[in-house]
């Protein structure tokens, strides 16, 4: 067998260098823990980056996707699956939403969003030229629609054009998204709580003056839940918590919690009046392996309680990290919801997260100076006083 400098190595010389990887080959994945190829145990607090929320090595999961494969994987949406049928059914429940269109990742999810919100528009007018209004510090996504409504001009740079008519206004800033509407303006589109650009919750306020102001000039509302949805945030879509309903809205992450899968919804309205036939596709979505994966996400968030244990071990972190806050001077802040937290200290961050890899816990970074917190959602107490005790020793 090959050391880990071997297959780091091999993937150096191999792979187009666009990721500046942790120095470390992960094997396999047990509850909360990840193991690497040379049996040193992790905990995780990362999660894939917040996509593997039921934890690893969960045996009705695994078995839900053998079946599958050993029934058929793909079959092309020429035809009907009864998986991606059961899905819809599922998502149209928790979410509220009326249509899905089924994605392999979140960044096609919010390309189809994108292409609704025009059709819509166009539908109405026959014009070309409608504005969206997404965020500064926004993150939707690395495929150029998703990257034009991203609100960090670094990712942007070098690609430009993107595609045109995208506005940014502040988040949680009425007045600024106000600003920026025309009577060109087609939909408004934001992350109910920023992931990447620094754990920030959308208020109540703003979104419910948004919703309003969209209602008022029958413009779209786009909710990206992307990494904010299933349930991480102690409610299944964290808009839900507000009471505030999109027209259009995007899942991925945890939705299939490893699988690739990611998924569009809307209302009724917009889906009788925006994509047809032969507007938007996909050959891989919704396949009968990615759909079965969906099912039994949902199965499993529902029998085993999943969001009440994120209200209560996401109050409990919450504590813990608040404490940290009022320990030490150059941790400024605490910012998020449930089992979705930032830590923001007055430098870089980095060198905190690779101390706490060589002692066995995984964290990431939103931004140089931020640690994010995303775990599994299956994780207790015990797991957060372990990950507190870890995180404290490399702060001192």
């Amino acid at each position: 067998m090959e050391t880990m400098k071997q297959y780091i190595e091999e993937a150096e010389s191999a792979l187009l260098h666009t990721y500046n990887r942790y120095q470390v080959v992960l094997d396999k994945g047990d509850g909360v823990y990840l193991y690497d190829i040379e049996g040193k145990k992790y905990l995780d607090f990362c999660a894939g980056i917040a996509v593997f929320a039921l934890g690893y090595h969960n045996k009705k999961y695994n078995d839900a996707l053998k079946a599958q494969i050993d029934k058929v994987i793909h079959t092309s949406n020429y035809y009907y699956n009864v998986p991606a049928i059961e899905a819809a059914k599922k998502i149209k429940k928790v979410s509220g939403m009326d249509r899905v269109f089924f994605t392999n990742s979140g960044a096609e999810a919010v390309e189809g969003a994108i292409k609704a919100a025009r059709k819509y528009a166009y539908l109405k007018d026959g014009t070309t030229d409608h504005e969206i209004i997404a965020m500064e510090h926004s993150f939707h996504g690395r495929t150029m629609g998703a990257l034009s409504v991203t609100g960090n001009p670094k990712y942007r740079e070098a690609f430009e054009p993107m595609i045109g008519n995208i506005r940014f206004a502040k988040m949680n800033d009425f007045e600024s998204v106000l600003a920026n509407v025309t009577d060109k303006t087609c939909a408004i589109l934001f992350e109910t709580v920023q992931g990447e650009g620094g754990i920030y919750p959308a208020t109540e306020e703003f979104l419910k003056k948004v919703r309003t102001l969209c209602d008022e000039r029958d413009i779209l509302l786009i909710l990206d839940e992307i990494q904010c949805g299933m349930g991480r945030t102690g409610t299944m879509y964290a808009w839900q918590r507000y009471g505030v309903k999109p027209d259009i809205m995007t899942s991925a992450k945890a939705l299939g919690c490893g699988v690739p899968v990611g998924a569009f919804m809307m209302t009724e309205k917009v889906g009788q009046n925006s994509l047809t036939s032969g507007d938007h596709g996909t050959t891989y979505g919704g396949n009968p392996l990615a759909a079965a994966a969906i099912n039994v996400v949902l199965d499993l968030f529902e029998e085993n309680h999943i969001i009440e244990n994120v209200n209560q071990v996401g109050a409990y972190l919450t504590e813990k990290l608040d404490e940290l806050v009022q320990e030490y001077d150059f941790i400024t802040e605490r910012r998020g919801i449930g089992l979705m937290q930032g830590l923001v200290f007055e430098k870089p961050v980095g060198e905190i997260i690779t101390k706490a890899l060589d002692k066995g816990l995984i964290l990431i970074n939103a931004g140089t100076n931020i640690i994010r917190f995303v775990p599994p959602l299956v994780i207790t107490r015990e797991n957060v006083d372990e990950m507190m005790e870890i995180l404290e020793s490399c702060l001192k």
